[in-house]
């Protein structure tokens, strides 16, 4: 039976910068692929899936795994020697699910044969089957870490080589790499977006006609696929013979030294890390001037480049605006223009595709940047907390590396970088024989193989039993949800330092990005506490919510911490295995009770609400903001009745801090 036709390329509607992205990428693989940024709903998945139909035949070697140009052999493909035969077939669209585990990417140990043949064999994984087509991963940065760093370094090499199992195997894995991703469920480091070729960002468009269009087309599809397919038939078959004759033209498409250097002078103006970005929007270049027919590249050829390889190689920060302002690039192309009519004594042996690629480039977690505007002045003195007037947003405080605050115990939560977990794809621990993820292989032949005599063995073969099989318990890290709990009433209103609160949660969220955990943030002043953000995976939301922060009035301590269970409990419904934890910034200073009542009561009644919380089995720390020469020690109560460690805002800084704290009564654990 025949697969289902696919949305035809040609008619998409819209997306040109997307459209074009992957055709120069179906041009010049070496360009790195495109990651697509955009909100749900935007068929990002349908254009990708689209493009594989575009992509030229190829000649493979028959019977050969790893696809093998039969022109070009592998000489280390794991199927050598090769037969003299080949055969003809479509370009692969390999599909990476979000919850692959490393040996469905990479291949492993051939079971089957390991145990009935005893013999070490290769079985190859997603990499090989996307070698010499398309790599796509929906939702890559919900992906692990470990399976994008992987996917990666094989997309950079072109080779993709595996150790384990007592398997040592290299083949080839050059592939078109695509990613899409809706922002809104979280970014990727800013290390592994410089690893992308090229990003597009694509949205609805807000046209009528176009929407309307749009609509029009999906439903002709939807009520008649293989018909509607027949109509575009002439147009996707007038692009793939485009696609074939750049790829035929794009080796002979001349680098002028002239572009070469207005290439270098765009990269330094937009002070982007390392040399990657040079080399993609060289390459990216030559494609755009294969693609429009022209022997040498253009400054028309360089300005379309720019605008598909700088965009996220100048984002240096989760917190920074993705994108790229158009007057910012046409200056910066005017800028390069003076630059690229100098006449140095040119090389003629220069080829931005002749050097090496490198390694990962421009790595390196984000620099620890100040983030939103720096705070007035510091001359302010503390509002009565009686009282309930207002104050406009305040800046944020210098932002620093902020020490890991870890949730004690082992979770089987979301994947991530901050607590222990059990998980699918860290280290192995040990053997079991209940539990676990996936054979433990050295531990099911070393409980098989003192019986081999008993059952009779006569073959190479192991004779294996149901009690012989031992399972990996493994050992990684998950995310979690941390829940900031911000005091902003009038006793914590004073510039200075609530200037310096939201430079430590800003420090914190910057650090809950690259752990990648869901975050949401609850504030208290005046009468009752507020959701100022639901919890979510965009921390930049999250960010742009503090900077909006007002302060004043009274100290709902109590409410604050009731709403923050409230949260709490409604979130384990929607997500049950991402474990908790909450980061309560106050003074302790609370004036407003459950019932109203007076300070005395406020303050109980607030260590009341935080043994509530605390009997749940919530994970908690307290930031003590308390300064002055007398200090109450509150929150140190609070921290006591919350069974978590108190800190002060200095001690937040993992400059300021060695070792590792722990709570007396198994709270929540923090890490230098």
């Amino acid at each position: 039976m025949s697969a289902a036709p696919r949305f035809p390329f040609s008619a998409v509607v819209g997306h040109d910068d997307l459209r074009l992205a992957l055709l120069l990428n179906a041009v010049h693989p070496r360009v790195g692929g495109v990651l697509v940024r955009g909100e749900k709903g935007t068929a990002k998945s349908t254009v990708v899936r689209a493009l594989a139909s575009l992509l030229p035949a190829l000649d493979v070697v028959d019977g050969c795994r790893f696809g093998c140009d039969p022109a070009a052999p592998d000489a280390q493909c794991p199927d050598a020697p090769h037969g003299d035969t080949a055969t003809r077939r479509p370009a692969q669209l390999v599909e990476l699910p979000v919850g692959a585990t490393e040996d469905r990417l990479i291949g492993s140990l051939d079971l089957e044969r390991a145990l009935t043949e005893g013999v070490r064999a290769f079985q190859p994984g997603l990499l090989a089957g996307a070698h010499r087509g398309v790599l796509y991963v929906d939702e890559v940065n919900l992906l692990h870490d470990h399976l994008v760093d992987l996917l990666l370094d094989a997309a950079a090499m072109g080779r993709a080589h595996v150790e384990r199992d007592g398997v040592s195997v290299s083949h080839a894995a050059s592939f078109l790499l695509v990613g899409t991703m809706n922002p809104e469920e979280g970014e990727l480091r800013p290390q592994l977006l410089d690893r992308f070729g090229l990003t597009v960002q694509v949205a609805a468009s807000r046209d009528v006609a176009t929407r309307t269009e749009v609509i029009r087309r999906r439903l002709a599809f939807e009520a008649d696929p293989e018909g509607f397919a027949a109509q575009w038939a002439d147009a996707d078959a007038e692009l793939a013979e485009h696609i074939r004759a750049a790829r035929d033209r794009v080796d002979a498409v001349v680098l002028p030294g002239s572009e070469l250097r207005r290439i270098s002078a765009l990269c330094a103006a937009f002070d982007v890390d390392g040399m990657r970005a040079d080399l993609v929007l060289a390459r990216t270049a030559v494609a755009h001037a294969a693609w429009r027919g022209a022997d040498a590249v253009a400054e028309e050829d360089v300005e379309a480049a720019a605008r598909l390889a700088l965009p996220h190689r100048r984002r240096r920060d989760p917190f920074d605006e993705p994108g790229m302002a158009e007057d910012q690039l046409q200056q910066a192309l005017s800028d390069a223009a003076e630059q690229a009519e100098d006449q140095p004594p040119e090389d003629p042996d220069d080829d931005p595709d002749g050097g090496p690629d490198g390694g990962p480039g421009g790595g390196g977690e984000p620099q620890d940047e100040p983030t939103g505007p720096t705070g007035g002045g510091g001359g302010e003195q503390d509002q009565p907390s009686g009282g309930d007037s207002e104050r406009a947003p305040v800046g944020a405080g210098p932002s620093f590396r902020a020490r890991l605050l870890e949730v004690p115990g082992l979770g089987e939560g979301a994947p991530g970088r901050r607590s222990r977990a059990r998980s699918r794809s860290g280290r192995t621990t040990r053997a079991t024989t209940t539990g676990g993820h996936g054979l433990h292989v050295t531990a099911t032949l070393a409980a098989a193989a003192p019986h081999q005599a008993v059952r009779g063995r006569t073959g190479p073969g192991l004779v294996l039993r149901n009690e012989d099989v031992r399972r990996s318990l493994r050992e990684g890290r998950e995310g979690n949800l941390v829940l900031f709990a911000v005091d902003a009433s009038g006793s914590m209103a004073a510039r200075d330092r609530m200037n310096a609160v939201s430079g430590a949660v800003l420090s914190l969220l910057r650090d809950a990005y690259q752990r990648r955990d869901k975050v949401g943030v609850i504030t208290f002043r005046g009468n009752a506490a507020e959701v100022a953000l639901p919890p979510t995976s965009s921390v930049d939301i999250a960010a742009a919510r503090l900077r909006r922060l007002r302060t004043g009035g009274r100290t709902p301590l109590a409410d604050g911490l009731l709403r923050t269970k409230q949260v709490i409990q409604t979130e384990s419904t929607r997500d049950p295995q991402r474990r908790p934890l909450v980061v309560l910034l106050t003074d302790g200073k609370a004036t407003v009770g459950v019932q109203g009542s007076g300070t005395k009561q406020a303050v109980d009644d607030a260590v009341r609400a935080a043994g509530v919380l605390a009997s749940t089995g919530t994970a908690s720390v307290v930031v003590d903001c308390e300064n002055g020469p007398v200090q109450l020690g509150l929150a140190n109560q609070l921290a006591t009745a919350l069974g978590g460690p108190s800190l002060k805002l200095e001690e937040l800084s993992a400059e300021h801090v060695a070792g590792v704290v722990r709570a007396v009564s198994g709270g929540s654990g923090l890490a230098a």
